[in-house]
C-alpha cells in the first residue's frame, strides 16, 4: 500500500473536487468494509468512491484511469464468489449505492430507467402502487441487490420460472467504460431515440449481462414492463426422495405455469424454520394478511397460517413450492389444477402453503440468513444444467455430500440443497454449506442488530474453510462434467478455462478493445 499512496491522495483531491469530499473515502475501517463479499476477503482498496449520477460517474472513471488506478464497482455487495474482491491491494472501489434512484416510469410505453444502484424492493415499492412490475423482479437478496448488480451477475428466483434471468426483462443499458466514455446500446444508441427497444442490429447490451463488471460499469438501465399479475395461487407439495423432487420440478418447468419454483431439501428446510424468529413470524404474518384482497380472506389466511405454525415441515423431507399468477382468478384456477394434477402424478403430497405464500408477501426480507441460527458462516454455490440432467447432477452432488458425512458432522458443519428453475430451460442446483467459522465485517453491516445480538459469535477456523474450499472444488468438477453454466461467475467459477478457443478469443478482443489497459475489474471471468 505505501508505494501506491500517493497516487491515492492524488486521486482522492482530484474526485472530491468532482463530486464533493463526502463521497471519496479514504478511511481504511470503509476500505476494508468495503473489499470483502459474504464469503472472501481480499486486498484493501485504496479508495472508495460513490458517484450520484451517469456523469459523476464518467468523471470518476476518466480521473482514475489518467491516474492509472484500478477500478472494482460493486453495488449491494451479496456476492460470494470474489465478484469485486481482487487479491491485489489498493484498487478504487465504486460504491454504486448511491445511484439509487428510479429515474422514469411510463405506463404509456410500458418502461421503467433506473439507476444501476436502486435495489429491487425499491423498484417494486414504485412500481406497485401503478399495477406494474418488471417480469423479472428480484433475488431473494433484493433487499440490498442491486439492479446494476443483478445485471452484472445475472439472478434467479422473483418471476424466473415463467420470464428467465435479469437480462431478459431489459431493453437498453447506458454504460460507462474505462476511460471514462459512455456507451448506450439497443434504441437508445440511435441519435435521439427512445430506450423502448433491445434490438436494433447486433445485442450490445448481451455484452454487459453477466460480465461480472469487466467490460464497463452500467449506470443507467431500462426494463420492460407488465401489468402486476392481480391473482395467485401458492402451492406446497412433500415428495419422497431426491429423484422424485428433481423430476418433477422439471415437470413443473416444461408447463411454463409456475412464476416461482422452490425446492428443498430436508436439512435446508428444518435451518430455514430455525433461522426464522418469531419477530420475523410475525412480520411475515401480517405481511401475508395485508396482501389479501379483503378483510375476511386476509384473517382467514392469517389464522391458517398461524394455526399451521412450523410443525407442517416436520415431516414433510423434499418439498417443492411453486407460485402461479394471472390476469383472471379463472386463469389462476386452471394452471393450479394443472400443477397439483402434475405433482400428484409425480409422487407429490400437498402441505400447507405457508412458505410460498410469505415468499410472495413479503419477498425482500432482512438477510439475516447469511449467518447460520448458531452462528456459522454461510455460503451457496450453484450451476445450471439442462432440465433432462437435473437429477443426474442433483444426484451426483448429493453422493458428494454423503462421501463427507462423517467428516462434516465431526466439525459441526451442515449442507443442503436449493433448487429452482429459469423459464422452460434451466434446473438451478444450489448446494448450500454452513460451517463454523468467524464472520466478516459485512455480516456485522448486514443482519439485523436485534437478530445478530442473538447469534453466537464465533472462532476463526481454517480447518473448517479449507474443507469448504476443498468440496466445493469438487462441485465444481461435477458441474463442469454436466456442461453447467453459473450467474455471479467472479473469479469462482471456471469461465476462462471451459471456452472454446475461438469464443475465447472474441471476448479477449472484446475486453482488449473496452479496456485496453485491463483495470476495469482485472480477474473476473477469468479475463
Amino acid at each position: 500500500m505505501a508505494e501506491t499512496a500517493p497516487l491515492h491522495m492524488a486521486l482522492a483531491d482530484r474526485l472530491a473536487q468532482l463530486i464533493g469530499a463526502d463521497y471519496v473515502s479514504r478511511d481504511q475501517d470503509t476500505r476494508r468494509a468495503m473489499s470483502e463479499d459474504v464469503f472472501s476477503q481480499g486486498g484493501v482498496a485504496g479508495l472508495v468512491v460513490a458517484p450520484a449520477n451517469l456523469e459523476e460517474l464518467s468523471q470518476v472513471l476518466e480521473a482514475a484511469h489518467q491516474a492509472g488506478a484500478v477500478i472494482v464497482p460493486r453495488g449491494g455487495g451479496m456476492s460470494y464468489t470474489s465478484g469485486f474482491v481482487t487479491e491485489q491491494a489498493g484498487a478504487v472501489v465504486i460504491d454504486m449505492r448511491r445511484m439509487d434512484q428510479i429515474l422514469s416510469v411510463s405506463a404509456e410505453d410500458m418502461l421503467v430507467t433506473v439507476q444501476a444502484g436502486a435495489t429491487w424492493a425499491s423498484l417494486q415499492a414504485a412500481l406497485t402502487p401503478l399495477g406494474l412490475r418488471t417480469p423479472f423482479w428480484g433475488p431473494l437478496s433484493g433487499i440490498s441487490s442491486t439492479i446494476g448488480g443483478g445485471l452484472s451477475q445475472l439472478n434467479a428466483f422473483f418471476g424466473a420460472g415463467i420470464w428467465g434471468t435479469t437480462s431478459e426483462s431489459i431493453t437498453c443499458l447506458s454504460v460507462v467504460l474505462a476511460d471514462g466514455s459512455i456507451v448506450r446500446t439497443g434504441s437508445a444508441g440511435t441519435a435521439g431515440g427512445s430506450p423502448f427497444f433491445k434490438h436494433y442490429g447486433p445485442d450490445l447490451a448481451g455484452l454487459f449481462c453477466g460480465d461480472c463488471g469487466a467490460l464497463g460499469i452500467k449506470a443507467e438501465i431500462t426494463l420492460r414492463l407488465i401489468p402486476a399479475p392481480a391473482h395467485e395461487a401458492h402451492l406446497s407439495f412433500a415428495l419422497p426422495d431426491l429423484a422424485s423432487t428433481a423430476r418433477a420440478t422439471a415437470a413443473v418447468a416444461r408447463t411454463n405455469l409456475a412464476s416461482e419454483v422452490c425446492a428443498f431439501d430436508p436439512n435446508l428446510a428444518k435451518i430455514r424454520m430455525r433461522r426464522a424468529s418469531l419477530l420475523q413470524d410475525m412480520k411475515t404474518l401480517a405481511a401475508v394478511i395485508g396482501a389479501q384482497k379483503n378483510v375476511f380472506e386476509g384473517v382467514k389466511q392469517g389464522a391458517k397460517m398461524a394455526m399451521a405454525g412450523r410443525g407442517f415441515m416436520d415431516d414433510a423431507g423434499y418439498t417443492l413450492h411453486l407460485i402461479t399468477e394471472g390476469a383472471s382468478a379463472a386463469q389462476v384456477e386452471e394452471a393450479a389444477r394443472t400443477l397439483r394434477d402434475l405433482m400428484k402424478g409425480h409422487g407429490g403430497r400437498e402441505i400447507e402453503n405457508t412458505i410460498p405464500k410469505a415468499m410472495r408477501a413479503a419477498p425482500f426480507t432482512p438477510l439475516n440468513n447469511i449467518l447460520g441460527p448458531d452462528g456459522e458462516r454461510w455460503v451457496p454455490i450453484h450451476g445450471i444444467v439442462p432440465l433432462s440432467q437435473g437429477e443426474a447432477c442433483w444426484q451426483e452432488l448429493d453422493d458428494l455430500f454423503a462421501s463427507y458425512g462423517s467428516a462434516f458432522e465431526a466439525r459441526g458443519m451442515t449442507s443442503g440443497y436449493l433448487v429452482t428453475t429459469l423459464s422452460t430451460n434451466g434446473f438451478l442446483i444450489e448446494p448450500v454449506f454452513f460451517w463454523p467459522d468467524a464472520r466478516y465485517g459485512i455480516h456485522e453491516t448486514t443482519l439485523e442488530p436485534s437478530y445478530l445480538a442473538k447469534v453466537p459469535k464465533l472462532l476463526a477456523n481454517a480447518d473448517n474453510a479449507a474443507l469448504v474450499d476443498e468440496v466445493r472444488g469438487k462441485i465444481l468438477d461435477i458441474f463442469e462434467r454436466f456442461g453447467a453454466t453459473h450467474f455471479q461467475i467472479g473469479r469462482t467459477y471456471r469461465y476462462a478455462q471451459t471456452r472454446e478457443p475461438v469464443t475465447w478469443a472474441l471476448l479477449k478482443a472484446i475486453k482488449a478493445h473496452l479496456d485496453p489497459d485491463n483495470r476495469m475489474n482485472p480477474g473476473v471471468l477469468g479475463l
